[in-house]
């Protein structure tokens, strides 16, 4: 694969990428490399190992761990928000279920609006971010929203829908969010590598998301210190690539389990793709994606059960991932 190591070492130069790339199928390795730097001001250079923020690609790992407490009896796809919220979050229409959140079809307001435009690197947060360091703390933000559609009625991508998963977890067993993750997901699969962590404290091998490609301003200041069940965990192209070998090979959740999560449930707006419980599908193919972007983020997973082909890109910069996984799409053949 000799020229397909070349086509990545030409786009990240021409593209100035920051970041990592790995590609393998059925877990031998063709691909892996590394690009940039992870920390600007003390020259730190990322590595194959560096742990990348990857946003919304967190929404993964928030649908499987609901998954596995509705294996386990914690929670149903039918239970309602409104049997865990009490008087909590009063906007929030009675017949929201869990798998409409799952789904984005719920219909809620967002406190996070992505149909919005904007620039992704203005301050978006609605609360000083430093105030957003647990699931219970987002209610602020959550509250307030009016809906936009009845529940089930329509598909609304909806970052407000995963944080109020998280909070519908941590009330039905009782355990924190980021314990459940790690519980449900990252050990099971062996992601040694992939956690939540605070933004004002990132360890040494964690790279500092940059709003530029140039300039040495990060991100801390335009994402939640502790990220919740729409984005926020940081890992490796190592474990990404661990994640779908677990998943699809049973190690987190039954097969049935499985089929239900990359079952369509509704086609996004441009028609490109759809969209399952938590994981973007291609439109035609047997492909599922994980994707993110925020400031400072960029992220981009997709794997094919079929062939066994996996292909993820990460980046610390918010636009750096796109034009290796676009290509990556064409050269393998998967064409999103």
């Amino acid at each position: 694969m000799s020229d397909l190591i070349a086509e990545i070492d030409r786009i990240a130069i021409d593209s100035r990428f920051s970041g990592a790339v790995r590609v393998d199928r059925h877990g031998d390795l063709l691909a892996e490399a590394a690009y940039g730097w992870a920390d600007r001001a003390h020259l730190v250079a990322n590595s194959v190992d560096t742990r990348f923020g990857i946003a919304s690609g967190a929404k993964g790992f928030t649908a499987l761990t609901v998954m596995r407490a509705v294996e386990t009896g914690a929670l149903e796809l039918a239970t309602t928000a409104r049997s865990l919220l009490g008087p909590d979050l009063p906007l929030i229409d009675a017949a929201v279920t869990v798998e409409h959140l799952l789904a984005h079809r719920s219909g809620i307001g967002d406190y996070l609006d992505e149909e919005v435009a904007g620039d992704i690197r203005d301050h978006l947060m609605p609360v000083p971010v430093h105030e957003l360091a647990s699931t219970e703390s987002y209610l602020r933000v959550l509250d307030g929203h009016h809906h936009k559609f009845a529940p089930g009625t329509a598909f609304a991508y909806c970052n407000g829908g995963y944080v109020l998963l998280a909070l519908l977890l941590e009330r039905a067993t009782g355990t924190a969010f980021h314990d459940l993750v790690q519980r449900s997901v990252c050990d099971p699969a062996a992601l040694r590598c992939t956690a939540y962590l605070r933004s004002d404290e990132l360890p040494g091998d964690a790279a500092i998301g940059y709003l530029e490609v140039d300039g040495l301003r990060s991100n801390v200041l335009h994402l939640p210190v502790l990220g919740s069940g729409d984005g926020g965990i940081f890992s490796t192209v190592g474990d990404v690539s661990s994640l779908w070998t677990a998943l699809f090979e049973g190690g987190l959740v039954s097969a049935a389990t499985v089929a239900a999560v990359v079952q369509p449930r509704s086609t996004a707006l441009d028609s490109a793709s759809r969209y399952g419980l938590g994981f973007w599908l291609h439109a035609t193919t047997d492909a599922v994606m994980l994707e993110g972007y925020d400031a400072g983020v960029s992220f981009r997973s997709v794997h094919s059960p079929s062939s066994g082909l996996t292909h993820t890109v990460m980046s610390n910069t918010s636009e750096g991932a796109w034009p290796i996984t676009r290509r990556l799409d064409e050269v393998l053949a998967l064409d999103m």
